[in-house]
């Protein structure tokens, strides 16, 4: 059963396995203004978010880990990331976006780099690469043979043709932000029911994050099922820090609450924040 494969055994390295887990942000950015941007983006930076910036709030909100999600506005140029994770090794693990064309060497160069996860930043695009053909399903099988995951943000009408080839490959796979139901049928979203699929067989995981990119769909109704179908320890809890393209509605505190309102017990809740992404990421 794929939900049964092993954590990835990142960084045996002793001074990387020195902090225990005690809660992950599972998705925020680091950005440069500066730095070169794809010319397909939907959005882009409005100022420089540094990575001593994420770390201090980790801290002033309780929270040992958090997991640096490439921006889609950079395309495959991973290096402010990787420059990130590498002030903090530690503390920081990583999701990067590479071409399908990359060797497996070059993933496994990556995983040693704190990298735990490849990216498919696929929402708002008129087209995308054929999850079905030959040469992406090898993609995805190096990135199983070296324990990443695939982590895919796509609106969930499409979710539903996608996810099924992604969960076939033997890697683990993380859902962005719900899932992104379709807003006219929320939690009966063909692609949703796809998630919930995933989540009940145990090897696909959900970030509960960014409730303001649903468009409307209730939050606390697409929490609630996950939970019948997977239990607290397919969800992972993430701020989507700095909010890009919604940076002065938020706040980190807030996000936090969030999570408290839509599991009010302690014990799902802790499974969200620590124990999940320390299963999934292979952390201390």
């Amino acid at each position: 059963m794929q939900g049964s494969l092993s954590a990835p055994q990142l960084g045996a390295a002793p001074d990387v396995l020195a902090v225990p887990v005690l809660g992950v942000d599972c998705h925020a950015h680091v950005m440069r203004v500066g730095a070169k941007l794809d010319p397909l983006r939907h959005s882009e930076p409005r100022r420089d978010v540094h990575v001593d910036e994420f770390l201090d709030l980790l801290d002033a909100h309780g929270l040992s880990h958090g997991v640096l999600t490439q921006p889609s506005f950079y395309g495959t140029d991973n290096s402010l990331l990787l420059e990130a994770l590498a002030q903090a090794p530690q503390r920081l693990r990583g999701t990067v976006i590479v071409d399908p064309g990359i060797p497996e060497a070059e993933l496994e160069a990556l995983a040693r780099r704190q990298v735990v996860g490849v990216r498919l930043n696929w929402i708002r695009r008129d087209s995308r690469p054929e999850v079905g053909s030959a040469a992406f399903r090898a993609f995805l099988a190096r990135v199983a043979a070296v324990g990443l995951h695939v982590e895919i943000y796509l609106e969930g009408p499409a979710l539903a043709q996608v996810l099924p080839h992604l969960r076939a490959s033997g890697a683990r796979v993380v859902v962005d932000h719900f899932g992104a139901p379709d807003p006219a049928l929320g939690t009966a979203c063909p692609g949703f029911r796809e998630v919930l699929q995933g989540v009940a067989a145990g090897d696909t995981w959900v970030k509960l994050s960014a409730p303001y990119r649903l468009g409307g769909v209730d939050p606390q109704a697409c929490v609630d099922a996950l939970l019948r179908a997977g239990g607290p320890g397919q969800l992972l809890w993430a701020s989507d820090w700095p909010w890009v393209s919604h940076e002065d509605q938020h706040s980190y505190a807030a996000c936090l609450r969030a999570l408290e309102q839509w599991v009010p017990e302690a014990a799902p809740r802790h499974t969200i924040l620590a124990a999940s992404p320390r299963a999934l990421m292979g952390l201390p």
